[in-house]
């Protein structure tokens, strides 16, 4: 069974909050549409504060991406554990995600278009 993959400009303005504080905004992020899942908007690393990021000892494997590595979100109250991912070298079908963050929307942590 084959997985259809797009990637494509999200339009407009997205911002991303954890524990209340926005830790980026962007015009330049992208949505990832793979087969029946849920469109994940993936955000470029330079508007991301990534100070609020700690490196992760977490990798999963993707057949269709490759190798993703995780960050945790360090908030005031709360620390979000992996919850953000990175294609640092995704595979050629997906070479504009490679060095974008997405991040698992959860109690917390929200993706927005504003």
């Amino acid at each position: 069974m084959s997985t259809t993959i797009t990637i494509t400009p999200a339009g407009g303005t997205w911002t991303i909050r954890a524990g209340g504080a926005v830790i980026g905004e962007t015009n330049g992020a992208l949505e990832l549409n793979e087969g029946n899942l849920p469109p994940v908007i993936y955000f470029p690393r330079d508007d991301i504060a990534m100070a609020f990021l700690d490196s992760s000892d977490k990798t999963t494997e993707c057949s269709h991406k490759g190798t993703a590595s995780y960050y945790s979100i360090v908030a005031k109250s709360k620390t979000y554990e992996n919850a953000v991912w990175s294609y640092e070298s995704p595979k050629d079908d997906v070479a504009a995600i490679a060095g974008y963050l997405a991040f698992h929307e959860q109690d917390g942590v929200t993706v927005e278009q504003v």
